[in-house]
């Protein structure tokens, strides 16, 4: 089975790569994450996906391309606004104050690009996560055990804001920020062999 290179540090992606059993080296991306103004807000994380699998790309000298690169990104969206990774415990607070109590979107962009065709494929996988209402001291005690950090929406699913979570609508591996689902039917399109 072919190594594959995650344009990501996410440990969860690592996580369920590993699980997979899909050997891979992780090679984060740094890539301002600015989407232009002119996209829809739903199609930003497949842009950014894409976006990190091409910086990636272009960092290895032409002789030495990768057989596969995996960018992936994820964003909550509420209320048409987007919630990405917090960049203070501040607005943190903020994130869970005003998505505690509702039901958002998590949407999770994939791209697979693939060195022996030269070709990349994307995916969009969306999910909906509904919040228990919080108390102040709930949220203030969440925010206080540091999950926020790096985490879009200042929640990770698979920590301690599943005490939180009343449903989802979709995947937990989408929400997780690597849809299974999605991936497997990426990686099959492209003659990826898990056997």
């Amino acid at each position: 089975m072919d190594a594959m290179i995650l344009a990501s540090s996410s440990p969860r992606r690592q996580e369920i790569l590993k699980k997979l059993g899909i050997p891979f080296v992780v090679r984060p991306a740094n890539i301002d994450e600015t989407a232009p103004k002119d996209i829809k807000i739903r199609d930003v994380p497949e842009f950014l996906a894409a976006r990190k699998a091409a910086a990636v790309c272009r960092s290895y000298p032409a002789e030495e391309e990768p057989l596969w690169i995996l960018g992936a990104d994820t964003i909550i969206v509420y209320r048409n606004r987007l919630y990405g990774k917090p960049a203070s415990r501040d607005e943190a607070v903020e994130f869970i104050r005003t998505l505690q109590g509702h039901t958002h979107e998590v949407i999770t962009g994939m791209a697979l690009y693939s060195g022996a065709v030269h070709d990349m494929t994307s995916r969009t996988s969306i999910s909906k996560v509904t919040l228990a209402p919080m108390s102040d001291a709930e949220i203030e005690w969440y925010i206080g055990t540091g999950e926020w950090h790096g985490a879009a929406g200042a929640y990770r699913i698979q920590g301690l804001a599943s005490c939180f979570i009343e449903r989802i609508q979709g995947t937990e591996s989408s929400v997780m920020g690597l849809p299974i689902f999605e991936l497997y039917d990426m990686l099959r399109e492209h003659g990826y062999s898990f056997i």
